[in-house]
């Protein structure tokens, strides 16, 4: 029994399945590798210049991973094993320290008790004003307020502020008014 024709589209594919999870698997790999090399600041602070590159990035492997096939069960083929070597190597990212160095990176820092940085700022090609802005929207008003801050391999710059310089919490908030009433009742 074969299949009817308007069927077929669906059910076949004009490569073999290894040579299409063979090239999936090459293209996903490359990409990660490339990206990896542009390093955090394209995750970081993507400017449209960078936004139009991945845009584009897709499309110009689109073919590479494909080939001549254009069938859907080829297409749901290529799904599969990207979301399976996606899941495995986050895997191993997430239970190997060596993975993780070697898939995301490490941290790298920007401020340490408030000092800059520049020349990590000028190698990650971060801008003083970017940084400046990520600060702000931590609770910083000035790097001199500043424990640790650092870029982090998935892009996002994280702030640690110096204890003085943190917010105050509830329970902060809390424990002095207890205090102060205790100093009350005690007069």
């Amino acid at each position: 029994m074969t299949a009817p024709d308007w069927l077929l589209p669906f059910l076949t594919m004009d490569i073999s399945v290894w040579e299409k999870v063979l090239r999936t698997i090459v293209v996903y790999l490359g990409i990660a590798i490339l990206i990896r090399l542009a390093g955090k600041r394209l995750l970081a602070q993507m400017s449209s210049l960078d936004l139009v590159v991945v845009l584009l990035l897709s499309n110009v492997v689109q073919n590479a991973i494909i080939g001549p096939d254009n069938s859907v069960l080829g297409g749901m083929l290529g799904a599969v094993v990207l979301i399976g070597a996606n899941a495995l190597l986050d895997r191993w990212a997430e239970s190997s320290a060596w993975g993780r160095r070697l898939l995301v990176g490490t941290g790298t820092d920007l401020i340490v008790d408030g000092a800059v940085d520049r020349r990590a700022l000028a190698r990650l090609g971060l801008s003083q004003g970017e940084l400046d802005l990520a600060l702000r929207r931590q609770g910083a008003d000035d790097e001199s307020e500043v424990e640790r801050a650092a870029l982090e391999p998935e892009g996002e710059i994280v702030v640690t502020l110096k204890p003085g310089e943190r917010g105050v919490t509830r329970d902060d908030l809390a424990a002095a008014v207890a205090e102060l009433r205790a100093l009350i009742a005690a007069r």
